[in-house]
């Protein structure tokens, strides 16, 4: 009976070993993303927010992709999955929700940074 238990613990854990490693995200302060996107270049900046909160102001060279329209996959303007997504909207939580998804979908470097009230620039509309 012992040794039966020994080599049901051994295949579970070599199961759980086996398993595909799931795409993950990370996350950094605004002001930390700022920092690192002047120093760099070939990222994507992207507003999750509605359209109508990006048309009221943005941050210079946001996109915009809906975090409802993300959540439906529709991400046709995102082609490289590979490339670094920095991902923000207001507050910081649809910006998560949304960096959950993209990497769901495939996307294997995105930055979730939070909102634009940590934003102290100036805005583009």
């Amino acid at each position: 009976m012992k040794k039966l238990m020994i080599i049901l613990i051994g295949c579970l854990l070599s199961f759980c070993g086996c398993q595909k490693e799931s795409n993950t995200y990370t996350q950094m302060s605004m002001s930390d993303a700022l920092k690192e996107m002047e120093k760099s270049d070939g990222y994507i900046l992207l507003d999750v927010r509605r359209n109508d909160e990006y048309a009221a102001g943005h941050i210079k060279g946001a996109i915009n992709i809906s975090n409802e329209a993300i959540l439906r996959g529709e991400v046709e303007l995102l082609s490289d999955k590979n490339q670094k997504i920095y991902v923000y909207c207001r507050s910081g939580n649809r910006s998560l929700q949304s960096a959950k998804k993209l990497s769901e979908l495939g996307f294997t470097n995105i930055v979730e940074i939070g909102g634009i009230l940590d934003y102290s620039g100036e805005l583009e509309k």
